[in-house]
């Protein structure tokens, strides 16, 4: 239930970041709020890291070359985030929507879901491995944190970037678990990022009966 009289949800495009600057300007964020602070989605993409989330062991990360490695505060094991890949963080007050860590990602997933349906893709969840597959392959990573019930991170979907990094780690923990994108299933390329990220944003607020969406610049913590 969404008890805000005025929900309001801040939509922030950061472009191409490294990953570590932004995940401290989502604590930051995170820390800072009250009760009267509205939510907010952050798209964007990163440049290439592989990221632990505080379940994951170091050891599922194979063979990283020159791509850096770093330790997340977020739920979940090894992911690979690049070029060509849409990461939406869902920065929402959990506490004032009576949503739980569970209700929420599921929120996600079926989010993710409906996105993909709307391209004529058919999709699923998993029960016990959180994300988004099409035909057992994994298309959208899901990982969260939530602290004083507000959360960050959020979901990242393979649109169109290079996949072979993930062969270098067992991704989300599982050895051998295949990946892929949406321009492996169709027309669509790094140029749709923009739209595929209004899509989903048109999704999430349908889901989240948001009254307000509100355009915003870069978060200066997140440069």
């Amino acid at each position: 239930m969404n008890t805000d009289p005025e929900p309001r949800l801040t939509v922030r495009q950061l472009g191409l970041r490294d990953y570590v600057p932004v995940m401290a300007a989502m604590q930051a964020f995170t820390e800072a709020r009250t009760a009267d602070s509205g939510d907010e989605v952050w798209l964007l993409e990163h440049a290439p890291v592989y990221t632990l989330g505080r379940a994951a062991l170091p050891d599922h990360v194979l063979s990283p070359g020159s791509i850096p490695v770093v330790r997340t505060d977020r739920g979940g094991q090894v992911t690979y985030h690049g070029p060509g890949q849409l990461v939406m963080y869902t920065l929402i007050d959990l506490r004032r929507r009576r949503l739980g860590v569970k209700d929420f990602v599921h929120l996600i997933e079926r989010c993710i879901i409906e996105l993909l349906a709307g391209y004529g893709i058919s999709a699923d969840r998993r029960a016990g491995a959180p994300g988004v597959y099409v035909a057992g392959a994994k298309i959208a990573a899901l990982g969260l944190r939530v602290r004083r019930g507000c959360s960050y991170h959020g979901v990242s979907l393979n649109v169109d970037m290079d996949l072979e990094p993930f062969a270098r780690i067992n991704p989300c923990g599982y050895p051998g678990l295949r990946v892929t994108q949406l321009a492996a299933l169709g027309d669509f390329r790094v140029a749709d990022l923009p739209r595929i990220g209004a899509d989903f944003l048109a999704v999430l607020t349908r889901q989240l009966n948001y009254d307000k969406i509100l355009a915003s610049g870069p978060v200066a913590e997140a440069g």
